[in-house]
């Protein structure tokens, strides 16, 4: 959906209707092009780890995907390759370089919109 407003186009999307649509165990990655961006919403249920649920479909060691990211529902522990390890809760936004682990914390699903990184994801 789009109108032309001077130079620029205006759009709305819904992530109800994503572009591309990502499982992996206990996960998946919704994926809308919009303003010549892909943005993901990703939902990773409790047990969710990316070592152990991801690893496998990205054939490397740690997720080397940057991220920038708004932490929606759940609680979020991420681990740098530097080890400082820390959790993201809802309403916060983290950024994340390459090289980095992240597992669910409890039992409740976690939802990131993420604008960096996701277009890579589980690829």
């Amino acid at each position: 959906m789009g109108q032309q407003t001077g130079r620029q186009q205006t759009e709305q999307r819904d992530f109800t209707d994503p572009d591309e649509v990502r499982t992996f165990p206990r996960g998946r990655l919704e994926l809308l092009r919009i303003g010549g961006s892909d943005i993901g919403r990703l939902v990773l249920e409790p047990g969710w780890r990316w070592s152990e649920h991801v690893r496998p479909v990205a054939g490397t060691d740690l997720c080397e995907a940057p991220h920038f990211q708004y932490h929606v529902a759940g609680t979020l522990r991420i681990k740098p390759s530097d080890g400082a390890e820390f959790d993201a809760t809802p309403g916060q936004v983290t950024s994340l370089p390459a090289g980095h682990d992240a597992w669910v914390v409890g039992d409740e699903d976690v939802v990131i919109v993420d604008w960096w990184g996701a277009s890579n994801y589980a690829k």
